[in-house]
């Protein structure tokens, strides 16, 4: 065996260089996070050839004193720490003292830098094998400027991983947009090959942050978003996330920030699909922008050098307040959210030839334009739950307590379905015909998704709305408005459990087995009842009553692994959800019932008072807005 060596200082730096720079992206990354720390209220990141020719970033921060240049430079040097109790409650973006010496040991690098008060700035430079610090004075503004040429000149292996220069530079657009996304109040801008891409100014109030957003994710996700702020137990969790009707098939459109610090994390991730849960279709992934702010000692960013994840003390605590947030944000959003959304989009590709159009119409004596916003109805609405319409009769309504009849069914091992499970007809004749209601008559105001026309092929409701024409898919509705009627009946009742006639014998890790045992009274909450009886045996002797036909087995495996993964498992509850949702479907009302034009606006009224029943229990859509705009727009109006 060779005899051991100590290696020489650039070839341990571009060994680290293989940690913290892995592309051109991560050189920007690095430099504008130690441009922020600086307190920079600008910063211009300027790329040539993806940035492997040239990456230059320059900021108006503090700067860096002359005599501190050449040790800027070395590994291990930094000031944002200088203690383990620093290290324990890191505030700033860097701290690991690597990134300059990481990126000059595989680069030309550069650093012109100027302080407050300083007569002139200075230049350092760092080239060739020995990598020596030259000094140099120059000419600068107080801040800095640090300049990288030719990325990966002396390490010809890693250049031959890198993509084309449109990938490269991709990546280096996404690295801007998430530093501009994190501080709204410094200004960014971004050149690639002498083009202006990026230009964003501070955004100090929540009209420029949205204007912002819009810039940097798209004006249809701001336009599609629920503005959130929360905060318990020391935790603040702010941001816009989108209605679940604007999903995506990728999970490209989600940031989330601790501290200000652009994370991955598997916590939170799973926290979020559990709030989307059953809103979204398949495989879709929600959007967001969010930031999470705690208190810097209880997390640790010093898990690895690119700093993507942290860890938290108590990740149980963020896991449930980051899930509760967004399930009572997601539970929150009614038709008039949706409706918002959908007029903004629509509205917004009309411009002035739109504008010309309606006011063509009303010379002509035809309709007005909308220029209201649809609110929910402040008088006459019933509370949710009551059945389609204010006033239905006990014959017509389906209550909770008929629904509890199922689960009893299901208890006896089969599911009953209802000839009329819906809550048809209304005696209130506030119902009857949207031409008695409109919005600004008898001081009603008009129910965001309006008052019903007509039915078509005896699937779809079609609605009468300020904005255009609303069409409701009526099985769809009905089934969100069963399913959500459906679980407040069971949690009024809570989970009971049904003990078996021969207890379950499983064959588990000792950990799985350990985890049971520590774990037993959570079980015992879900209607489970496990007992260890060997080191690595259980015995299940209760399951939940309503999940009588489910495979035990593999239920108590899958909750044993959430616990393992994220220290907790809603599971059963997923599980008993989906049966409800299942049970829901086929209790709902089916196509071609005939409805009435009180039943129809008496399922529209349900919708407004139901938690997300924008969506289905498959997350389908349940209603969409066609708008007078995109009505013109088809038949050529006022061209």
């Amino acid at each position: 065996m060779p005899s051991i060596r100590l290696l020489s200082p650039r070839l341990a730096n571009q060994i680290a260089a293989g940690e913290v720079v892995e592309r051109p992206a991560s050189v920007v990354k690095e430099l504008v996070e130690n441009a922020l720390d600086a307190g920079a209220d600008r910063v211009d990141v300027e790329v040539e050839q993806g940035g492997v020719k040239l990456i230059r970033v320059r900021d108006d921060g503090s700067g860096i004193a002359e005599d501190d240049l050449p040790l800027a430079l070395s590994r291990h040097a930094t000031s944002k720490i200088a203690s383990l109790d620093d290290l324990e409650s890191v505030a700033s973006l860097g701290f690991r003292g690597e990134a300059l010496a990481s990126i000059s040991s595989v680069s030309r690098l550069a650093l012109t830098s100027c302080t407050e008060g300083q007569e002139a700035a200075s230049r350092v430079e760092v080239e060739g094998r020995d990598m020596d610090a030259r000094i140099s004075p120059a000419a600068h503004p107080v801040g800095t400027t640090v300049e990288v040429r030719d990325l990966f000149f002396n390490t010809p292996a890693r250049r031959k991983f890198l993509r084309t220069e449109k990938t490269e530079f991709n990546h280096v657009e996404e690295c801007v947009r998430r530093q501009a996304l994190s501080r709204f109040d410094a200004g960014f801008s971004l050149r690639h090959n002498q083009r202006v891409v990026q230009n964003l100014r501070p955004a100090e109030s929540m009209l420029d942050r949205e204007r912002r957003i819009g810039a940097l994710c798209g004006q249809k996700f701001i336009d599609n978003t629920v503005v959130i702020d929360a905060e318990a137990t020391g935790l603040r969790l702010w941001g816009w996330v989108a209605l679940p009707t604007f999903s995506r098939s990728q999970a490209d459109l989600q940031y989330f920030f601790v501290n200000g610090r652009v994370i991955r994390d598997r916590l939170v991730a799973h926290a979020v699909r559990q709030a989307y849960r059953d809103v979204l279709y398949n495989n879709r992934h929600p959007a967001f922008v969010l930031y999470l702010e705690v208190d810097p000692a209880t997390v640790d960013v010093n898990v690895h050098p690119t700093k993507h994840e942290v860890r938290f003390r108590d990740g149980r605590l963020v896991h449930d307040f980051i899930f509760r947030t967004l399930h009572k944000a997601l539970a929150d959003v009614r038709p008039d959210d949706h409706f918002r959304g959908a007029v903004a989009q629509s509205f917004g590709r009309e411009t002035a030839g739109q504008e010309e159009a309606m006011a063509t119409g009303a010379a002509q004596g035809e309709r007005q334009p909308w220029n209201g916003q649809p609110a929910m109805p402040s008088t006459g609405s019933h509370a949710p739950g009551t059945g389609f319409g204010g006033q239905v009769t006990p014959q017509q309504e389906w209550r909770a307590s008929d629904q509890m009849g199922l689960y009893q069914s299901l208890r006896g091992g089969g599911v009953s379905a209802r000839q009329e499970p819906g809550s048809f007809g209304s005696n209130d004749a506030a119902y009857s015909s949207p031409l008695n209601h409109p919005a600004d008559a008898d001081g009603h105001e008009e129910p965001p998704l309006g008052y019903a026309i007509a039915q078509l092929h005896g699937i779809y409701v079609l609605a009468q709305g300020s904005a255009g024409m609303i069409v409701v898919d009526m099985h769809a509705a009905h089934e969100r408005i069963t399913y959500e009627r459906m679980k407040r009946a069971l949690a009024e009742q809570d989970l009971k459990s049904q003990p078996l006639l021969v207890p379950l014998s499983l064959a588990v890790s000792q950990k799985e087995a350990a985890l049971a045992e520590t774990h037993g009274e959570e079980l015992q909450q879900l209607g489970l009842q496990i007992e260890r009886i060997g080191p690595e045996t259980l015995a299940v002797r209760q399951t939940p009553a309503l999940l009588r036909g489910a495979d035990t087995e593999q239920l108590v495996r899958d909750v044993l692994s959430d616990l393992i993964e994220h220290g907790q498992s809603d599971r059963v509850e997923a599980v008993t959800h989906e049966l409800l949702g299942t049970m829901a479907c086929h209790g709902s009302v089916r196509a071609n019932r005939q409805l009435t034009i009180p039943e129809m606006n008496a399922l529209l009224r349900d919708m407004e008072a139901t938690e997300r029943s924008g969506q289905c229990n498959h997350g389908r859509p349940t209603w969409t807005l066609v708008s007078l705009a995109e009505l013109d727009k088809l038949f050529l109006r006022g061209r």
